[in-house]
């Protein structure tokens, strides 16, 4: 599965999505890309998008889009505070659904 993560997360954080493809928005060239662009752009080439952002789903049109978001809520982005999350991802990667967020928290 090929994951996107959002620039305001730590990059070390890929290193924990063991056989899945993952890249960062700096990563694509995409730093500093509004929202709807940036979804625009990801739905092309990725499955699953990952952000802190968790006003994206009232700002975008989700379900217009051909690919599943997942909002990580932790106290902050700190890699330290959104690593515990990576499980939980990992445990439902292969039933998040297309055009819809899906929120993961502590």
């Amino acid at each position: 599965m090929k994951l996107l993560l959002d620039e305001c997360i730590d990059r070390k954080l890929t290193r924990e999505f063991i056989d899945h493809e993952v890249r960062t928005v700096p990563q694509m060239g995409w730093a500093g890309i509004k929202n709807g662009q940036l979804l625009t752009l990801a739905e092309a080439e990725f499955d699953v998008f990952i952000t802190v952002d968790r006003n994206l789903s009232f700002q975008q049109n989700l379900p217009q889009l051909d690919i599943a978001v997942i909002v990580l809520q932790a106290t902050s982005n700190r890699l330290a505070d959104l690593k515990p999350l990576v499980p939980k991802v990992l445990a439902i990667l292969a039933t998040v659904a297309k055009g819809q967020a899906t929120f993961i928290n502590v």
